[in-house]
């Protein structure tokens, strides 16, 4: 039994604006994609073989506060892996959806958004990054790198049909307007349960600015797990929230029943297929 909670903020809490970060090399990512392909196809024992040589090993783990369990992807103390950042899986059904946190600690408090997703909803995934997005003089940036852990873990998900929701912060200075930017990425369009989300989040306060529909700043149009996403057809949309909608704001419990909302849809849609 492990406090969940208290591991990943205890992780995410030591990244470092200066720190390092090395990106996996052609060998590595071949047989990081394979290892993250088997565990995502329920076979933990040959995802860990496959991984061990490069660093990573996966544990389950027994969440003290939910008694879920999960498989994690996190490197082990024998491996070259700088900064490649973490994998979260439940463990016991089929993974219906994904929580992606590219900027822990740089975009303030979206890593414990993303893990309070993790906890409050089953059949989920959470993908976070494991460097500052300006570590390794700024090449951490895996929201636009397709060569990175991050993207490849995401690629995995996306081949599967696994939707995605992509977690951002901004200050309030970067969009005045708004409380919230949600968008589809790069695509110019949203699937109809985008639409839910906003009503959701405007029906609680929130100022939101809908990228399908009108321009926003901050779209994440050249977001490179968005335009993979166009590529395997699968569904993802980007969200940017001001701080008041992370961590202790004002709006973070609204933002998080809003988003529950949207995991559950998804879920429920996948229970279908």
């Amino acid at each position: 039994m492990v406090d969940l909670r208290g591991r990943v903020l205890t992780y995410t809490e030591a990244i470092e604006r200066d720190g390092p970060y090395t990106p996996p090399d052609a060998d590595q990512r071949d047989r990081l994609a394979r290892g993250i392909g088997r565990l995502l196809d329920r076979d933990a024992r040959e995802a860990d073989e496959i991984l061990a040589p490069i660093g990573l090993r996966v544990t389950r783990l027994t969440d003290t506060a939910t008694g879920r369990r999960y498989d994690e992807v996190a490197a082990s103390d024998k491996g070259p892996s700088t900064g490649w950042g973490r994998l979260y899986l439940n463990a016991d059904s089929t993974v219906r959806w994904n929580a992606q946190v590219p900027h822990p600690v740089a975009d303030r408090k979206t890593e414990a958004l993303g893990l309070r997703l993790l906890e409050d909803n089953p059949g989920g995934a959470l993908v976070l990054a494991g460097a500052h997005r300006r570590a390794g003089d700024g090449d951490a940036d895996v929201a636009h790198r397709e060569d990175s852990a991050f993207h490849l873990i995401v690629v995995e998900l996306q081949k599967r049909g696994v939707p995605g929701i992509q977690l951002h912060g901004f200050a309030e200075s970067s969009a005045k307007r708004y409380d919230a930017v949600l968008s589809g990425g790069a695509a110019q369009s949203a699937p109809g349960e985008a639409s839910v989300l906003a009503d959701r989040l405007e029906a609680d306060g929130l100022r939101v600015c809908r990228g399908w529909s009108a321009r926003c700043p901050l779209e994440g149009t050249t977001n490179v797990q968005g335009r993979a996403a166009q590529q395997h057809h699968a569904t993802f949309l980007h969200l940017e929230l001001a701080p008041d909608g992370r961590g202790d704001g004002p709006d973070a419990e609204e933002v998080v029943a809003a988003l529950s909302g949207l995991l559950t849809t998804w879920a429920e849609e996948g229970a279908a297929r």
